[in-house]
């Protein structure tokens, strides 16, 4: 390698190293003057990164896959194939996004996630921990989708909302080996504990845990159906 090229992995190409950040960026792929690739990051193959978006640690952006806004890759995040982050979307950690998948508005892709396929992630949802969105998947508006979730289509993601007295959404996932239950910062539980804490923190809102009630069958149901075709 010499100060005009650079080994991405398949050989020494040629590249340079960007004026904002000083991350190489190879001289196929595309970096706007205000775009940020900085410490190790790496920008190649056919790749862009517009507007104010940012790359930095040791994160890749990759073959057609195209970062844009005020969107940020950072870490060791890879966003590859035909992928699509922008706006104020934010990828770090582990995680990666891939194929036609698109990660927009405010939403995060974080730690050893997988976004791929034709999946979309956008509004304010967060997919974390090891979980999987792939193929037409879409979670969306406040949803959360974390730990080892198995989302692969459109019907392995139920979201309820606004309920409560904090207008919160209810988010039901499927997993690896089952379903994965959030309502808002309640996090990570199940369809059995619902009822209990829904009694508990609304003993006194008789309306309250009726709608509970209901939004209980529906999500009852989902994962009847997500049970009976593993």
């Amino acid at each position: 390698m010499t100060d005009k090229t650079f080994d991405f992995g398949y050989g020494p190409v040629p590249a340079h190293r960007h004026a904002n950040g000083g991350g190489w960026v190879a001289d196929t792929a595309t970096v706007e003057p205000d775009a940020w690739v900085s410490g190790n990051a790496w920008v190649f193959g056919n790749a862009r990164v517009s507007g104010n978006a940012r790359v930095s640690g040791n994160a890749w952006v990759a073959d057609n896959a195209q970062v844009s806004g005020n969107a940020w890759v950072s870490d060791n995040a890879r966003v590859s194939g035909n992928a699509r982050v922008s706006d104020n979307a934010r990828v770090s950690g582990n995680a990666w996004v891939s194929g036609n998948a698109r990660v927009s508005g405010n939403a995060w892709v974080s730690d050893n996630a997988w976004v791929s396929g034709n999946a979309w992630v956008p509004d304010n949802a967060q997919v974390s921990g090891n979980a999987w969105v792939s193929d037409n998947a879409r979670v969306s508006d406040n949803a959360r989708v974390s730990g080892d979730a198995q989302v692969f289509g459109i019907r392995h993601v139920l979201m309820v909302g606004p309920v409560g007295t904090e207008h919160q959404t209810v988010t039901l996932h499927r997993t690896k080996g089952g379903h994965n239950l959030s309502v808002g910062c309640w996090r990570n539980h199940t369809i059995e504990e619902l009822a209990p804490e829904v009694a508990i923190r609304c003993a006194d809102r008789p309306e309250l845990i009726a709608e509970y009630a209901a939004i209980e069958t529906l999500l009852r149901l989902r994962i009847a159906e997500w049970e009976s075709s593993r």
